[in-house]
């Protein structure tokens, strides 16, 4: 049986030659042509067609996309054949197919494969139709003669045109853009993306035009297109994808904001900053002014976040925002650089003054608390302040030397503000320098250890003794706690460099008593945030244990305004504390503001009156009446009293004549070597009180 299809979809063709080929039949031959004019030409010629099957969306003639085909045509020049035409588009194929399989057997197989394969047609259409619909942007799929062959869901909103109606229709009646500057019609074409010669790539993406939607309303998009290629190279529609182009900006405003604003307190960040620096240098260049530089470090913010969490320690940050901003002129930047450190751009000033005028204006609107929920925090300034063009030309530089100033007024006490000057990039060199050896330095313990008694003031008998750290850098020689300490509290190794310390002190006091000197209870020095570490307590009871020392022989120093910081949290540590059996003490006492109740609800053993209170305690001064004060105080609290810093024979007598239970300080001893303490020890009293040993 000799079978002609006359058919101008090829997918439709390959599933026609798959179900007579899936059906076995050697009896059946079939022919394919895709026009009508095409078809009357074979059937001119021989062999003769037994069947035509025509399609009903083939086109009379091939050029023309109007008319429908002729069947009287096809019929007249096969007089002799089977001419079958069906009239729904969609279902034609199985139609046709199973009125021939009435007239051959091997149909009937073919019409089964066939049925198979367009359902798997049919789901592979919906599989793509709900991927289309997954695409946030507007999709609109076409054939090769401009035809909707698929819509998905945002572009059903967009262009108003449902799926229903769309499918089928030439692509200018969905897709009907106008230029949005001349209003002329935008001759959008799929066919333009579709030649033969072309290189297959997208359309040029534009963003001019307007579409007009099934209801007359308009919208401003953007859209591109691109010819959709089969594996054999040849195209067989295109896609066009589009999107609402004043939705797609609002997007790239905020994407903009996003990138130049910190995303906690909405405030211009570096990126931001650094571009409005530039500009306003160029602007006071020109007009001959000057630029202000506020580098702000919040004091002891850790201490916050540490205490009552991070969720409270962004709220402070926020509110500290809002008011820096309420400080400054509306043409001044505030920007926060990262954590807790902000920077104030202060523009076209006429006097470096003009900075300190705003410091000073900081200062007081911060005096005032924060209330933060429950909590009323106070949070003091540490500031550096540079000028343009005295203290840099460029934005680096500038940003630099105010950091430089920043640390300065850190160094000195906190809660002040520092002019950059040239010796503070010295400091600040060293101060990097220290930074980076300190990782170093704890792997390859550069650290040592010295000791300094602790003297009964009555007897002369030495009762304890305070361990003090000293690093032996390579480069800068034998540096002091306090050239490195705070640094390495501010870097985050404070905690690894007290473990070493109380882990190395342990083992020296064992072995000590394992020499067969006689023990003394040992001092150390731990920070607020080996104190609030999780593993703290953990990690001295496992100290102990290891060494096998009696816990009594521990005393730890915390310093009073560390305590005071959090004065609730510190007395639950304290007590957590005092139940391993360890010793107490309050270090630079008289400096941290700590009120009578809560000294009463510290445990702790010894108070040490800080040394400079030492100063002038032979004559009638306001120190000789604070120290006498504090000594009665601790002792009416039940306390054991030391004093530190003493220096002088005058001081010792003054202790002594006051009842203060003990002292240190280099009229006794200077701090020295573990060996040199060895020999301390063994005579158990200095060699002659007053006459500090040479070390």
């Amino acid at each position: 049986m000799h079978i002609l299809l006359i058919e101008n979809n090829s997918v439709d063709v390959k599933l026609v030659q798959a179900a007579l080929s899936n059906a076995g039949g050697n009896s059946c031959f079939m022919e394919w042509v895709n026009s009508v004019p095409d078809g009357l030409a074979r059937l001119n010629r021989e062999p003769k067609i037994d069947i035509v099957i025509l399609d009903s969306a083939v086109p009379s003639d091939q050029h023309e996309n109007q008319g429908s085909p002729s069947f009287d045509q096809i019929a007249l020049a096969a007089p002799n054949a089977l001419v079958l035409m069906p009239g729904a588009q969609n279902d034609w194929l199985p139609r046709a197919l199973h009125y021939i399989a009435q007239q051959t057997e091997v149909l009937v197989v073919a019409e089964r494969e066939l049925l198979a394969a367009e359902k798997e047609l049919l789901d592979e259409k919906d599989l793509t139709q709900i991927t289309l619909n997954s695409v946030s942007d507007a999709v609109i799929v076409v054939n090769r003669q401009g035809h909707l062959t698929h819509i998905n869901r945002p572009a059903e909103l967009m262009t108003g045109w449902s799926q229903v109606n769309a499918l089928g229709r030439p692509l200018g009646d969905i897709f009907n853009i106008v230029d949005s500057a001349t209003r002329q019609a935008v001759l959008y074409s799929a066919l333009s993306v579709m030649q033969e010669s072309g290189d297959h790539r997208a359309a040029e993406l534009s963003t001019t035009s307007i579409l007009i939607r099934s209801d007359d309303s308009e919208c401003s998009i953007e859209h591109t297109s691109k010819p959709i290629v089969c594996r054999d190279g040849k195209m067989t529609g295109a896609v066009i994808v589009f999107h609402d182009a004043n939705e797609s900006r609002s997007i790239a405003l905020k994407m903009t904001h996003l990138a130049q604003h910190d995303f906690l307190t909405g405030l211009p960040n570096r990126m931001l900053l650094t571009e409005r620096l530039s500009q306003a240098m160029g602007l006071a260049r020109r007009n001959h002014t000057q630029v202000g530089l506020l580098f702000i470090d919040l004091d002891f913010f850790k201490h916050i976040n540490d205490s009552l969490g991070h969720a409270i320690g962004d709220l402070l940050l926020q509110s500290v925002a809002e008011r820096l901003v309420s400080c400054v002129r509306e043409t001044d930047t505030v920007c926060r650089q990262g954590g807790d450190e902000f920077v104030i751009l202060l523009s076209e000033i006429e006097r470096a003054q003009d900075a300190a005028v705003t410091a000073e204006k900081l200062f007081l609107a911060f005096a005032e608390p924060h209330v933060i929920g429950v909590n009323e925090l106070h949070v003091t300034l540490s500031i550096g302040i540079s000028v343009y063009p005295s203290d840099g030309k460029s934005a680096e530089a500038l940003m630099k030397n105010a950091d430089a100033a920043m640390y300065h007024a850190k160094v000195i006490g906190r809660n002040n503000f520092q002019f950059f000057k040239m010796e503070m990039n010295a400091r600040a060199m060293q101060r990097s320098l220290i930074e980076s050896s300190l990782r170093r330095a704890i792997k390859l313990q550069e650290f040592v250890l010295h000791y300094q008694p602790k003297i009964d003031l009555a007897s002369g008998v030495i009762v304890g003794v305070e361990v003090l750290i000293r690093w032996q850098h390579p480069k800068l020689g034998l540096l002091k706690p306090k050239e490195f300490l705070a640094i390495a509290e501010e870097c985050g190794l404070i905690v690894p460099v007290g473990g070493w310390v109380l882990r190395e002190a342990c083992n020296q006091l064992r072995a000590w008593l394992n020499a067969g000197l006689r023990i003394i209870p040992l001092a150390i020095n731990v920070s607020g945030a080996e104190l609030k570490h999780r593993y703290f307590i953990d990690g001295i009871s496992q100290v102990l244990q290891e060494t096998g020392l009696p816990p009594y022989y521990l005393e730890l120093e915390f310093t009073e305004s560390i305590l005071m910081r959090d004065a609730e949290l510190s007395v639950t540590l304290l007590e957590s504390l005092k139940m391993v059996g360890v010793q107490l003490a309050i270090d630079n006492f008289g400096t941290g503001y700590s009120s009578l109740g809560f000294l009463k609800r510290f445990p702790v053993d010894t108070i040490k009156i800080d040394g400079i209170f030492m100063r002038d305690l032979e004559h009638e001064s306001d120190n000789a009446t604070i120290v006498t004060a504090m000594i009665a105080l601790a002792q009416s609290l039940k306390q054991r009293v030391l004093a530190e810093g003493v220096e002088t024979a005058e001081q010792f007598m003054f202790l002594r004549n006051h009842r203060c239970n003990e002292a240190q300080g280099v009229y006794f001893s200077q701090p020295v070597s573990a060996e040199d303490f060895g020999r301390l020890l063994r005579s158990n009293t200095l060699p002659a009180l007053g006459n500090s040993p040479k070390n």
